[in-house]
C-alpha cells in the first residue's frame, strides 16, 4: 500500500512522555521510535496537516497508580518532569495537546475517553487518523479502538509504537485486535512523500 498525505488527515501521537521513555514506566526500546516519529511529524507538517499529541495528566492519587488500587507505578503526575514530553520528540508549535486521565478515580486509556479529541478532530473535517506512540498494547491500542468506532479511517504507525508487553505476546495480541476491528498496518515506507 502507498499513501499521500492528504487534506483530511491528520497524526496523533499518543503519550511520548518522559515517564514512559526514560522514568518510572518506561516501556522497552521506547526511544526507538523517537526518529520515526519526527519524520512522520516533519511529513504532516509539510503537508500543512494538524498534529495531535495525548499525553497522561494524573492528579497526584490517580487510581491507577498502586497506592491508590491500581496496577502501576505513579507515572505522569500533572506538571512534573514525567509527565512533559520527551525533550527529542519534535512537537511543532502548533500542536494540539490532549490532556487524558485527569479524573482521579477513573483509567481513561484512550485519547478520546473523557477529552474533546473527537470535536477537535470532526471541527477540522479530519477523516483519516496515523496514530502512533506508547504503549501499543495501552493507549495507543484504545485510541485506535475508539477512533475506529467512531468511523475515522485509522493507519498504526507500527515503526512509532512500542509496546509494555507485560505478558510476551501482548503485542501482538494488540495489533491483531486492532487490524481485526479495522485498523491499517503501516510504516514509512509506505507513505510516498519525501521530505525533499
Amino acid at each position: 500500500m502507498k499513501l499521500t498525505i492528504a487534506k483530511n488527515d491528520a497524526l496523533i501521537l499518543v503519550d511520548i512522555q518522559n515517564d514512559f521513555c526514560t522514568g518510572s514506566l518506561a516501556v522497552p526500546d521506547a526511544l526507538s521510535i523517537i526518529e520515526k516519529a519526527n519524520i512522520y511529524i516533519a511529513l504532516v507538517k509539510k503537508n500543512d496537516r494538524p498534529v495531535f499529541a495525548t499525553r497522561d495528566w494524573h492528579p497526584k492519587n490517580h487510581s491507577s497508580f498502586k497506592d491508590f488500587g491500581g496496577i502501576w507505578p505513579v507515572h505522569c503526575v500533572q506538571n512534573t518532569f514525567g509527565s512533559m514530553f520527551y525533550k527529542e520528540l519534535k512537537l511543532p508549535d502548533n500542536a494540539i495537546i490532549i490532556s487524558k486521565a485527569t479524573n482521579p478515580d477513573k483509567d481513561a486509556y484512550s485519547g478520546f475517553d473523557g477529552t474533546d479529541l473527537d470535536n477537535k478532530l470532526k471541527n477540522l473535517k479530519i477523516r483519516r487518523l496515523f496514530v502512533g506512540g506508547l504503549a501499543t498494547d495501552y493507549c495507543v491500542k484504545a485510541t485506535v479502538l475508539d477512533a475506529l468506532s467512531l468511523d475515522y479511517t485509522v493507519f498504526f504507525l507500527s515503526d512509532a509504537s512500542k509496546a509494555v508487553n507485560i505478558k510476551p505476546d501482548d503485542e501482538k495480541k494488540s495489533i491483531n485486535k486492532m487490524l481485526r476491528a479495522g485498523a491499517i498496518l503501516i510504516n514509512l515506507n509506505n507513505i510516498t512523500q519525501s521530505l525533499k
